[in-house]
């Protein structure tokens, strides 16, 4: 599915796979992404003019943020960063440089249209990879040329065969420890190593390698060969542009708060006025070309215990036009969370222990202790959302997981019983469950 064929409803409707609740966050970035598809449809003359809406995502760890931005960048096949703005600092500080994203989100949207030329040329990459390595059966290991060289070749008959090739050598330009610094010394390191390595020539050394992976190899190269480079780039930069989402994690922690303009506020406030014009729509430097943030999608997030959105300054507020409030997940939704998604964790355990022949069955009662367990000690401890669900079910399946190599054709069934034995003790020990749970 394009995006063209995705409406917001039917946004929501796969994000609801994978996520239980919070659907006000769904709604919100379904409209954000059907608006992008709009926005292409629009006369050419007015669609620089319309800016994306960006998002904050207000609520408490492990509740989904990180996850329905995530989801929604793979539903859209878009460029997709994750970054914490933590860890960028004002210029004369330690830390990283804001613009350090785009650039690091200008790398995923090569590697990506990169993936897909690849796999755009891949059967013709194959046949002459083949041609390339029955030359070099019939050169080094003496087969006789016939028709079926080929089928056997493909067959895997010559797979364990061993034969050398001639392949590329690594050259490591002595500039790397220009790369140790941060900000722009890192990506000035970069690029000086990208520029030493294409003045270098190129040395050949030969390697043994079996057929199979041999083929591979020659694939790959011929794959290389096929792909324009120069056009790479040019539709990455369009996708990272028109496409690209970054979600700022840990937004709430560059807010200033009361204090400002003392101590660490004055760096917090540093940051948030470096991020804005990225924010707002500015033109970045990368050793691809210029990339223009203007259309980019920026989903914020924080939990906004200490802070609120209203603390960030005023010209960063008004960037980010949606403001959503995500729910505290209740045991009915932890008990949803273990049972329903594609990808939910009764299932994933369920799986791995099948790889040792192990069958967990997880019962009714059992599931429901756990979503009974997990929503206690959030309740006592740190709330720590759905992420307290994985340490709930590892120490429930500590033992099967140790033992499963020795349990094989075994069957494990997971009952209320079976989850009280195991974390009941610890959960009654508060000061305990503090530190194991």
């Amino acid at each position: 599915m394009n995006m063209k064929s995705f409406t917001p409803r039917e946004i929501v409707s796969e994000l609801d796979k994978y996520i239980v609740g919070q659907n006000e966050a769904k709604r919100a970035v379904a409209i954000a992404l059907r608006n992008r598809w709009r926005r292409l449809q629009v006369p050419s003359e007015l669609q620089d003019e319309i800016a994306p809406k960006n998002i904050i995502m207000i609520g408490p760890t492990g509740v989904g943020k990180t996850e329905i931005a995530r989801r929604l960048a793979k539903l859209a096949g878009a460029p997709f960063l994750k970054v914490e703005a933590s860890k960028f600092t004002e210029v004369g500080y330690v830390g990283k440089d804001v613009e350090s994203m785009i650039r690091e989100l200008t790398e995923l949207g090569i590697k990506m249209v990169r993936e897909e030329e690849h796999q755009r040329v891949r059967v013709r990459a194959q046949e002459h990879a083949e041609e390339k390595m029955i030359e070099v059966l019939l050169r080094q290991l003496k087969i006789e040329e016939n028709p079926q060289v080929k089928e056997k070749l493909r067959s895997g008959e010559f797979d364990n065969q061993v034969v050398e090739l001639e392949i590329n050598a690594q050259v490591v330009p002595m500039v790397e420890v220009i790369s140790a610094g941060g900000g722009n010394l890192e990506d000035l390191g970069m690029n000086l190593k990208d520029m030493f390595s294409n003045m270098m020539p190129k040395q050949k050394k030969k390697k043994k390698l079996k057929v199979r992976e041999a083929l591979n190899f020659l694939i790959q190269d011929e794959m290389a060969k096929m792909v324009d480079l120069e056009e790479v780039t040019r539709q990455a930069i369009r996708l990272v542009e028109q496409n690209g989402i970054i979600f700022l994690d840990e937004i709430d922690k560059i807010a200033s708060r009361e204090s400002a303009g003392r101590g660490p506020d004055v760096s917090r406030e540093g940051v948030q006025r470096d991020i804005l014009p990225i924010v707002e729509g500015s033109t970045v430097s990368t050793k691809y070309g210029m990339v223009k943030t203007d259309h980019i999608l920026f989903i914020a997030a924080g939990a906004f215990h200490v802070s609120k959105p209203s603390d960030l300054i005023p010209e960063l507020q008004g960037r980010f036009p949606i403001r959503v409030e995500l729910q505290s997940l209740t045991k009915e939704d932890f008990l949803r969370i273990l049972k329903e998604p594609k990808n939910s964790l009764t299932r994933q355990y369920v799986e791995l222990m099948k790889t040792e022949g192990v069958d967990v069955e997880f019962a009714e009662d059992g599931v429901a202790e756990i979503a009974s367990f997990a929503a206690l000690v959030n309740d006592r401890t740190e709330n720590i959302g759905a992420r307290r669900l994985h340490t709930i079910m590892e120490r429930v399946l500590d033992d099967v997981s140790f033992k499963a190599p020795e349990m094989k054709g075994n069957a494990v069934h997971i009952n209320q019983q079976y989850v009280q034995d195991r974390v009941a003790g610890v959960v009654k020990d508060v000061d305990l469950s503090r530190y194991i749970l």
